[in-house]
């Protein structure tokens, strides 16, 4: 979950390398450090906190000279945040320099084989053990970098993106990965490494995405690909197509705000391919009418927001396609040994297709020999590559932690596959589909209509800056709103909030409301409106007071609730993508009344490339 960057070039290195950790500071902000060779020596500058004082620390980079040079920002995973365990770490002579994104799983057997051998380390860390190891091979091999570095690939486990810099050869800096973005993009004026796409879009377009075990050798102008035997691959490059601009702020005042006002435009590019001559058509799946009507069973893999998103596709799918669906936690999948058999279909969800949790369930699925498709934001990504079939969300680079757009353009990604396979298999007639798709090409004017409101909901939110305990309940599809609105809230503004089924209240739940206390209602299904009204009911006679999010033709429930927010009229599957707007407004006023830093949450990365 930490970023790492490195360049080789004709220009100053660590002007470069600030631009391009400030592209990546989602992935973790507790500390940062660059390391540049200057021409006699590799020196090292770190700190923790933002990239800002690393920035400040160095005038912008202008304190650190040189054309060679990598570097870090950081989420902690071993030792604390701090001076010493910020990298870049290094070797005792100070002639090694390496970066790491990952987890070393062996890193304290080898620790203690090198304390054993003289080796003293200064940090916490497990990624000091790397560069301490490189030096051993390094001399040990006499030098042969490739020989070293495949050295070391053998003898660590766990998951690495590395860049290192060596002062004896300090025409390139090398790369390898495993099991952790990176890629490598090449450019006229030099060559760069990131962990991920928006490092390097100010500077180049053609990028080359590293395998797992590979090397990349970079120099002033040329790149070099190495297998983990040390021998020469070819490898293509593809271009980027994301606009530089989405990476930027573009006048807002966080990234989280400009990307929920990107959602029409988010759903509109991933909806519009999709429709021709009235017809759905997802060219890049790749699934034959005869494969899809094979289908038994679906599993949806996935974490957090992905998560959510493939829980409102399990009511989708099931009520349109008729496939029964089981939904599960990426993190817990592997683990519960899962039953798959002939027929079954696992789909995994990830924004970043890197999530490291979700591609181990895909290679689950894969080593029992079971299809895999992957819904992921990112062309070229590990679950992209690795997934037996793809379809890709439109998004664009997402930088705030907290996704927005992304979740709704997997939403888009459901609907769509749920009322393709449902056609496949005969379940919903011509009519039936033609309407769905009018009230789907309708949901990006419906969102702008939503955002436009963003006054009434500030209003609410500034009422509950305070608040202790937030709850929110639903049924059905209802119940899948309230869980991503109830994780917007709390991972962005630190109230502690919860998503219950309304009718599990009173099995215990009900007991935790209080005078005063915040209950959001979401109320969207039109044949459970009397069963969630009576929840409704049941928590302001103990003293909630109650926001609710309904249809606009629900105007009796302004006799009920004490706030009412409306959204428009649309297939009662796809309200989601309309009354998950509000809660994400409400969120981002409650954080930034609070004054928390919204795009950066304090513990929370972006992309967990970490199990």
């Amino acid at each position: 979950m930490c970023g790492i960057v490195g360049y080789i070039g004709r220009k100053q290195a660590a002007p470069i390398l600030l631009d391009g950790l400030s592209k990546l500071e989602y992935r973790g902000y507790d500390s940062a450090g660059m390391a540049i060779y200057d021409g006699t020596q590799i020196n090292i500058e770190k700190s923790t906190g933002r990239l800002k004082v690393l920035s400040e620390l160095t005038h912008d980079g202008s304190t650190m000279p040189g054309t060679v040079g990598i570097g870090h920002t950081r989420w902690a995973t071993h030792g604390e945040p701090s001076d010493k365990n910020a990298h870049p770490h290094f070797n005792e002579a100070r002639s090694i320099a390496v970066v790491h994104n990952g987890i070393i799983e062996n890193y304290m057997k080898l620790k203690n084989k090198l304390i054993n051998r003289g080796y003293h380390f200064i940090s916490d860390t497990d990624t000091e053990v790397v560069a301490h190891l490189l030096d051993y091979y390094y001399k040990k091999t006499d030098g042969n970098i490739i020989d070293t570095i495949t050295k070391v690939m053998h003898r660590v486990e766990g998951s690495y993106a590395l860049g290192i810099i060596f002062a004896e050869h300090p025409d390139k800096v090398y790369a390898l990965r495993k099991d952790s973005p990176l890629i490598v993009g090449r450019s006229d004026e030099g060559n760069l490494i990131a962990s991920d796409v928006p490092a390097v879009l100010k500077y180049t377009r053609d990028v080359y995405f590293i395998e797992n075990e590979e090397i990349a050798v970079l120099s002033e102008d040329a790149i070099e690909f190495f297998n983990s035997d040390g021998e020469p691959i070819e490898k293509e490059s593809k271009t980027i197509e994301w606009d530089i601009n989405a990476a930027e702020k573009g006048g807002y005042e966080h990234f989280m705000l400009k990307e929920m006002y990107e959602q029409p435009k988010t759903v509109r590019d991933t909806l519009t391919p999709r429709i021709k001559d009235g017809k759905i058509v997802i060219e890049e799946l790749g699934m034959s009418e005869e494969e899809i009507r094979a289908i038994n069973r679906i599993h949806i893999v996935a974490c957090g927001s992905a998560y959510h998103t493939g829980v409102t596709a399990k009511y989708i799918m099931e009520g349109l396609a008729r496939i029964p669906v089981e939904v599960d936690l990426a993190s817990e999948f592997r683990y519960r040994n899962p039953i798959l058999n002939k027929g079954d279909l696992v789909v995994i969800i990830s924004q970043s297709g890197e999530t490291a949790d979700s591609l181990a369930a895909l290679r689950e699925a894969k080593a029992q020999g079971i299809t895999t498709l992957g819904i992921v934001n990112v062309v070229g990504s590990s679950i992209a590559r690795e997934a037996d079939r793809v379809m890709y969300t439109w998004a664009g680079p997402e930088i705030a932690v907290a996704t927005t757009k992304a979740y709704s353009a997997q939403l888009i990604a459901h609907y769509l596959l749920a009322i393709y396979f449902a056609q496949v298999k005969g379940m919903v007639t011509d009519e039936e589909v033609s309407e769905m798709l009018t009230d789907l090409k309708a949901i990006p004017a419906q969102i702008e209509m939503l955002l436009a409101n963003k006054e009434h909901i500030q209003k609410i939110a500034n009422r509950y800056v305070g608040a202790k305990d937030v709850f929110f309940i639903g049924r059905g599809i209802d119940y899948a709103i309230g869980m991503e609105g109830s994780l917007k809230l709390k991972e962005i503004s630190y109230v502690h909030s919860e998503a219950y089924a309304a009718g599990e209240l009173k099995h215990g739940t009900i007991s935790l409301i209080e005078e005063g206390t915040l209950v959001t209602a979401i109320v969207t299904q039109k044949e459970l409106y009397k069963k969630t009204m009576s929840n409704i009911v049941e928590v302001r006679s103990r003293g909630a007071v109650v926001l609710a999010v309904t249809n606009e033709d629900n105007t009796e429930i302004e006799k009920t609730a004490d706030y009412v927010i409306y959204i428009p009229q649309t297939n009662k599957y796809f309200t989601n993508s309309l009354a998950i707007i509000p809660l994400q407004l409400f969120a981002y006023y409650v954080s930034v009344g609070k004054g928390c830093d919204v795009d950066k949450p304090r513990n929370l990365a972006k992309s967990v490339t970490v199990e």
